[in-house]
């Protein structure tokens, strides 16, 4: 086993690892939402650990969501893996149905493919703190913009 495979390992029983949340059985798109949906302001991540083995990419960032700002809409190219160190993460999908609530100490899923459009949301009044594990394919992005599919908020 190599170092890099050792220390993934290590990475993922921190229990970034957790219940499949996200499920989405086709995304819908409503005409003249065309637009990509950037995160909010002040939303911010920073890497704290990354390495490649083979094709595969696995980081580990924390993302922090301010009171009523959003991820914006996307998706990843690669399955995610979520810890809620703090606040409570409100996540929604395509739908606009909230597929799941998780306060700190919940872990949280999300498949990959532009099939599972969603976007996460700080509906609280203390920052959303999240340790994300990121499973891609080498060199793919963290996560790939959506337009929002008609819901009435972002």
């Amino acid at each position: 086993m190599t170092r890099e495979v050792s220390a993934v390992r290590a990475v993922l029983r921190t229990g970034v690892t957790g219940a499949a949340v996200v499920g989405l059985s086709a995304m819908s798109l409503v005409a003249g939402t065309a637009y990509a949906t950037p995160a909010g302001p002040g939303v911010t991540a920073t890497v704290l650990y990354r390495t490649t083995v083979g094709n595969t990419d696995y980081t580990l960032r924390e993302i922090t969501i301010p009171p009523g700002q959003s991820t914006g809409w996307h998706y990843h190219d690669g399955p995610l893996y979520g810890l809620v160190k703090k606040g409570t993460l409100s996540h929604f999908d395509a739908t606009c149905a909230q597929d799941g609530t998780y306060p700190a100490g919940r872990t949280i899923t999300e498949p990959p493919g532009p099939a599972h459009v969603h976007i996460g949301r700080n509906e609280g009044s203390v920052p959303v703190v999240l340790d994300v594990l990121y499973v891609l394919p080498h060199g793919s992005p963290f996560s790939e913009d959506a337009p929002n599919p008609g819901c009435d908020f972002q």
